[in-house]
């Protein structure tokens, strides 16, 4: 029964749903089974008091979540259900202003960790403990090196910057690194696929292509980030937290002009109806209170509708969702002949490796890129179709048929 209201707990079940399921469990115990094993009294206490809190400080609109954070950039209240070690690392994570994906990342990694100890009191375990969970998720679980070093990095996380822990030799079986090679279209595939991409999604495919970026850079890039006269775009908080500027590509600028007019209409149209506020990150909605209603701030891509903030609780017109411009792309996939497994980020991997194959210098690539070392770069050299010398294959030599 408590593994059930944990459930719900991970699944973001607002704190007033959850109540009235733990007041149903409470009267199937007593009522069905006849027993009182569960005290679910300090569960329905505490839920009772969030449920309420909320209720008032939202208008007592239900739809609140209650697990999700009220306040202003990374600020505001964690719910109190979660247990303590939980909520000292989003307090940690948000103090040191890493974004959403990587709390809800590394949150779940801990509570995996959590399960596979039976026991939320973490300070009481450590190299052993961790060796033995890593072990068993390249082994049982059979995760991808990758996945099992995204956990490594959230107990680790967990243990130096939360707890203040410097941990030792942790012994565990790692899962095997495959050798990454990634996936590139050549000119012509690019050209093809294109032509099946309409609407705003060509403009973000030639942002994607023509300069590099990931998709997650820009779905969030908002007005102020383009300098067209130079063709710049300003890339903010990338990836590690960085900030970078690409190129803006030329056959871009018309479709550009075109959204930023849409953009202006549709937020012209937010303020008369007493919205046509946007997310700023950190503190800055405190600082300028009043920037989260000027037109720079807004965004590229805008969402077809208002929503309520997923941590203020503010209805805003947030950024367009990471699955749309995704299946945009599958889309068109599937109406061309090609059979390579590409994905939205497959248009940066085809920039950096036609740029190389142009004769960019590789450290421009790099920058462009955002790379934090050269040999992260390097990798793009190996997928080209001429990597440094002209090779012909045997089989051409002999003229076979």
């Amino acid at each position: 029964m408590l593994e059930f209201l944990r459930s719900l707990l991970a699944s973001k079940i607002p704190a007033w749903r959850r109540l009235q399921a733990t007041r149903a469990i409470e009267a199937y115990q007593g009522t069905v089974l006849r027993t009182a094993v569960v005290d679910f009294r300090p569960i329905r206490d505490k839920l009772t008091e969030i449920s309420r809190r909320y209720q008032g400080a939202v208008g007592d609109d239900k739809e609140y979540d209650a697990t999700l954070v009220a306040g202003e950039g990374n600020e505001g209240v964690i719910d109190e259900v979660d247990p303590e070690c939980i909520r000292r690392m989003r307090a940690t994570l948000r103090r040191l202003h890493h974004p959403k994906s990587t709390e809800d990342a590394y949150v779940g990694q801990l509570k995996k960790f959590i399960r596979h100890l039976d026991d939320d009191r973490l300070e009481n375990f450590g190299e052993p403990e961790i060796g033995d969970f890593l072990t068993d998720l390249a082994i049982e679980s059979e995760l991808a090196a990758s996945s099992q070093n995204q956990a490594l990095s959230a107990i680790l996380f967990f243990y130096q910057k939360v707890i203040g822990r410097d941990l030792q030799f942790i012994n565990s079986v790692r899962a095997k690194a495959s050798q990454y090679r990634p996936v590139v279209l050549t000119k012509s595939e690019v050209t093809e696929l294109f032509q099946y991409i309409s609407g705003v999604y060509r403009l973000m495919f030639l942002l994607m292509y023509g300069g590099g970026l990931r998709h997650r850079e820009c779905r969030t890039l908002r007005l102020k980030d383009f300098c067209i006269e130079s063709r710049e775009i300003v890339v903010r908080n990338g990836k590690g937290m960085k900030d970078r500027v690409t190129v803006l590509p030329d056959n871009a600028i018309e479709l550009l002009r075109q959204q930023f007019a849409t953009v202006k209409a549709t937020h012209n149209q937010d303020l008369a109806d007493g919205y046509g506020e946007v997310y700023l990150p950190y503190a800055l909605a405190k600082k300028y209170p009043y920037a989260q209603r000027d037109l720079g701030w807004q965004y590229l891509f805008p969402s077809s509708k208002v929503c309520r903030d997923p941590r203020s609780g503010r209805y805003r017109r947030h950024h367009l969702h990471e699955g749309t411009f995704a299946e945009q792309f599958k889309r068109a996939r599937k109406r061309t002949e090609i059979l390579k497994k590409a994905v939205p980020h497959t248009l940066r991997h085809s920039f950096a490796t036609h740029m190389l194959e142009d004769g960019a210098d590789i450290r421009t690539v790099q920058e462009l890129l955002g790379h934090k070392d050269v040999k992260t770069t390097m990798i793009y050299t190996h997928v080209m179709n001429r990597p440094g010398l002209a090779v012909t294959s045997p089989s051409d030599r002999l003229g076979l048929v």
